[in-house]
């Protein structure tokens, strides 16, 4: 057996502001709304689809599961993301490996790191 990633799925009082803003850090596009209840989104390029779910009460505290980003500049794309409106919630380096965590306007925690070419 072999799986595949198809969505990636976050939980949200509000997914449609939440998809809005996810679709345009990852120049992705909307594909649904359903009605405001499950969004979902096609990132750019290859990768699975991002899902947003309205619940009325999301797991509180740190997320189990978060995205892992990489970028060609990583402080430069740390800067348009707390622009846009994360928040920095730590940085860390390990063994000449760094990466910026980071929160989305909903609090889900989420990583971006250099991309080494």
């Amino acid at each position: 057996m072999t799986l595949s990633v198809a969505m990636i799925t976050v939980d949200t009082t509000d997914p449609l502001p939440l998809a809005r803003w996810w679709a345009e850090q990852t120049g992705g596009t909307i594909l649904a709304e359903n009605d405001g209840w499950f969004v979902t989104v096609k990132v750019a390029g290859e990768g699975p689809l991002l899902a947003f779910q309205k619940t009325p009460d999301p797991t509180p505290g740190k997320n189990r599961i978060h995205l892992d980003f990489v970028a060609p500049n990583r402080t430069a794309t740390v800067e348009q993301l707390l622009t846009a409106g994360a928040t920095r919630v730590a940085d860390h380096e390990m063994s000449g490996f760094g990466w910026t965590i980071l929160a989305d306007p909903d609090g889900n925690q989420f990583c971006v790191a250099q991309h080494d070419n």
